[in-house]
C-alpha cells in the first residue's frame, strides 16, 4: 500500500486522524494526573498510536478487542466515546464503568472492548476463552488481543497461544513490542527468537512489521484478518514500535538514553504519517486541522469530566457479582 492513490490517501488520512485524537486524549490524561484529578497511574501509549489506528481499523463493531494497561488508544479505534472514557479515567459519573474502572479497566461492550487489563498477559486468556465462545456458538466474528513484549514471559501467553492453535480458533494476537518490560530492556530478558518465533512454534503464522508505520500495520493486519476470517484459525502479529514516554505518566524513564528518545522520536508514527500525506497532495493545513481537531475534542471532553459529579455513594453496591457466592452456599 502507498500513499500515492486516493484510495490510500484517503484511508491514511483517517489514520492521520485517530492517531491524533489518541495522542490528543493520552496528553489530557496525563494533564489530569498533574491537575490531581485523575488519581492512580496512566500509562500512555504516545509514539505507539500506529499499531492501534492499523489493527482497529479491521475489526468489525461486532468484533471482540481485548487490550491491556496501555489501553486508551485500542479503546478509541474500537469506536468508544472520548467524553467517556475521560470521565472513566476521573472516576465520574457517566463513565464507560461508571466511574469504577478507571485508566487501566476500561469495557465498553456496546462497541465490542471486551476491556483493558492491568495483569500483564491476562487478557491472552481471556481472548483465547472469548474466541472458543465464538467459535461453539458459529458467530462470524473474531477476537483481538493486544499486548506488549512483556507478557511473552508470563505463563498465560503460553496457555492461551497453544488453546488457540488446538482449537483452532478465531483470534488475531497482537504483541505491541516498544522493546521494554516496564523499565526493564526486553532483550535482556527475552531468551531466543522472540515473540514471533514463539507463535510460530505453536504453529500460529506470525508476521513481524514496522509497527509506526500505520500503512504497513493496515496492509499486514488485513492479510490476518482475512485468513481468520476464513477459517484459518489463529494468527500473530508482531508489531515493533517505542514509546516516546515512560512508563506511567509519572516515570521519568531516566533508564534511557536521551539520545535515543530523540532518535526514535524522528521516527514516530504521526510525523511519518504526515509526511506520506503531504508527499501525496494534501496541503498542510489540512494536516493541522486534524491536530486541531483531535486537541479541541479532548480538551471538551477533559472540562466535561472534571465538571461531570462523582458517583454516588450507593453504587458501591451495584454491578457486584453474588452468583456462587461460598457464604450462601455453605447453609
Amino acid at each position: 500500500m502507498t500513499a500515492g492513490s486516493n484510495l490510500d490517501r484517503d484511508r491514511l488520512r483517517t489514520h492521520h486522524r485517530l492517531m491524533w485524537r489518541i495522542r490528543a486524549f493520552e496528553e489530557q490524561a496525563l494533564r489530569g494526573l498533574d491537575d490531581k484529578v485523575v488519581l492512580g497511574a496512566i500509562h500512555p501509549s504516545i509514539g505507539q498510536e500506529a499499531v492501534a489506528a492499523g489493527v482497529t481499523s479491521h475489526l468489525t463493531r461486532q468484533d471482540v478487542l481485548l487490550s491491556t494497561h496501555r489501553g486508551h488508544g485500542h479503546t478509541l479505534g474500537k469506536g468508544a466515546d472520548s467524553g467517556a472514557m475521560m470521565r472513566e479515567l476521573l472516576g465520574r459519573e457517566g463513565g464507560n464503568c461508571g466511574g469504577k474502572g478507571g485508566s487501566m479497566h476500561i469495557a465498553d461492550f456496546s462497541v465490542g472492548m471486551l476491556g483493558a487489563n492491568g495483569v500483564v498477559a491476562a487478557n491472552i486468556v481471556i481472548a483465547a476463552g472469548a474466541a472458543h465462545a465464538i467459535r461453539l456458538k458459529r458467530e462470524p466474528h473474531l477476537v483481538c488481543c493486544i499486548f506488549g513484549d512483556g507478557a511473552i514471559n508470563r505463563g498465560p501467553f503460553l496457555e492461551g497461544l497453544n488453546w488457540a492453535a488446538v482449537f483452532h480458533l478465531p483470534v488475531l494476537f497482537v504483541c505491541e513490542d516498544n522493546g521494554f518490560a516496564a523499565t526493564t530492556r526486553s532483550r535482556t530478558m527475552t531468551a531466543g527468537g522472540g515473540a514471533s518465533v514463539r507463535a510460530r512454534s505453536f504453529g500460529i503464522p506470525a508476521v513481524e512489521v514496522d509497527g509506526n508505520d500505520v500503512l504497513a500495520v493496515d496492509t499486514a493486519t488485513a492479510e490476518l484478518t482475512a485468513a481468520i476470517r476464513a477459517g484459518g484459525g489463529p494468527r500473530f502479529l508482531h508489531a515493533h514500535t517505542y514509546r516516546l514516554t515512560g512508563h506511567t505518566g509519572a516515570d521519568p524513564a531516566a533508564y534511557r538514553p536521551a539520545d535515543e528518545v530523540a532518535a526514535r522520536r524522528q521516527e514516530e508514527p504521526i510525523g511519518r504519517a504526515a509526511e506520506l500525506l503531504r508527499d501525496a497532495g494534501v496541503p498542510a493545513e489540512a494536516l493541522s486541522a486534524d491536530a486541531d481537531d483531535a486537541v479541541a475534542e479532548m480538551r471538551a471532553a477533559y472540562r466535561a469530566a472534571c465538571a461531570a459529579p462523582f458517583p454516588s455513594a450507593g453504587e458501591a453496591f451495584t454491578d457486584v457479582q453474588d452468583a456462587g457466592d461460598p457464604r450462601v452456599e455453605a447453609f
